[in-house]
């Protein structure tokens, strides 16, 4: 079923110096040049139809993600959109159109013109596609700020270039009419109270980045917003860099003979919470040289245990990894008074507790287009023979 909607690193493998530093700075100045005139409106030819007309214009086509597709067509892109685990589910399009421009639309869509000048973000996934593409002054609103750390966008909020729309399922109306953003990405399947939204007249475009079950297929989703602002080359480079170094870091990993097991969650309401063995947690431990304690399930989003359920598979786990947002200094101790029993793991008494506190590092809004520092962590973690020199930015062995 299609619905037409209108839609108004850092390596570790050394390179010479001198071939590195006037490369990196002729690309970022050409980057920044491409993205800019984007930005500020003074490229009215641009042609999505190839690069003939606009050379700081390119072609994107996901290879990883699988909830978006690009087709490029005589002055304009067709964009769509569907949820990367349901191949027959529900697609929605969007016809995205030069700035300035208005070709033929074949298909029956109503045209929007590109680059986006205002969005609102909802989640901390979709926001970290703008920072990383250096685009935060488009983001005028976002719900939560209770874990965002990034400087750009708490500056924005200090000075009202940036305002909080409410959390989900309440949020204000007046406040998002004020903004009056070109569109409004949204986390389909989330109860966040959108028929609300949907009153403002503002296009909805769902982010499916978080239904990704691979890294570099969530990572990809920087090419998608890429094209909706205008800076298809710098998402271009930016995801390509990400990508060669996840697979140079993977085929390091590839060659270790003993891969230690882990596991992942803690107890929570009475109940333990993991994600399926065809996640993109799973593929990240599994990149990094570590068997999943759920490898053989099936299921790619959330799991519900009990603690005899988890006991039983992963009591002789080595490795026990765990994100959460503590308040104060979280060790062993701490660990063991949220519940007794976790003492009994072989990875608590061997101090294989492998750590992120959300309140210290900006987890969300970094590692989904961050998959291969994520990676460097583990490895470093369970081989840290293979990376040495690596220092952990956001996993780090409890101490």
């Amino acid at each position: 079923m299609y619905l037409c909607t209108v839609m108004r690193f850092n390596f570790f493998m050394p390179r010479p110096r001198r071939l590195l530093l006037p490369t990196t700075v002729l690309a970022a100045g050409l980057l920044l040049f491409s993205c800019h005139r984007e930005q500020t409106g003074t490229d009215t030819s641009s042609d999505f139809s190839g690069v003939a007309s606009d050379s700081s214009r390119i072609q994107l086509h996901p290879q990883y993600a699988r909830g978006f597709e690009i087709t490029y067509r005589n002055g304009y892109a067709l964009l769509s959109l569907h949820d990367p685990q349901q191949e027959k589910g529900t697609v929605t399009q969007f016809a995205l159109v030069p700035r300035g421009t208005r070709p033929k639309i074949t298909e029956k869509c109503e045209l929007i013109e590109v680059p986006l000048r205002s969005v609102i973000c909802m989640t901390s996934l979709q926001l970290s596609n703008f920072i990383a593409l250096e685009q935060t002054e488009r983001v005028k609103g976002i719900t939560s700020t209770r874990h965002l750390r990034n400087a750009r966008m708490r500056e924005q909020l200090r000075n009202g270039t940036t305002h909080k729309i409410g959390i989900e399922g309440n949020f204000d109306n007046e406040v998002i009419m004020s903004i009056a953003p070109d569109a409004i990405f949204i986390s389909p399947y989330k109860r966040g109270g959108y028929d609300a939204l949907r009153d403002v007249g503002t296009p909805l475009i769902p982010h499916f980045g978080y239904k990704e079950t691979t890294p570099l297929g969530q990572a990809e989703w920087i090419k998608c917003i890429g094209v909706l602002t205008g800076c298809e080359q710098q998402a271009d480079s930016l995801f390509n860099a990400i990508a060669e170094h996840y697979r140079q870091l993977c085929e390091l990993a590839s060659a270790v003979t003993e891969r230690p097991v882990v596991f992942s969650g803690e107890m929570q309401g009475g109940h333990w919470y993991a994600v399926g063995g065809r996640s993109f947690l799973a593929e990240l431990f599994r990149d990094a040289g570590a068997d999943y304690f759920l490898k053989d399930d099936t299921r790619s989003g959330g799991v519900t245990l009990d603690f005899e359920e988890v006991y039983s598979i992963a009591a002789t786990a080595d490795y026990w990894r765990i994100l959460n947002s503590y308040d104060g200094v979280f060790d062993y101790e701490a660990l063991k008074a949220e519940d007794a029993r976790y003492a009994d793991f072989h990875a608590w008494k061997s101090h294989g507790v492998l750590y992120c506190n959300q309140r210290e590092v900006p987890f969300y809004e970094s590692t989904p287009v961050q998959p291969d520092i994520v990676l460097a962590d583990l490895i470093k973690a369970f081989h840290p023979e293979l990376l040495p020199d690596h220092e952990p930015q956001f996993y780090k062995l409890l101490k």
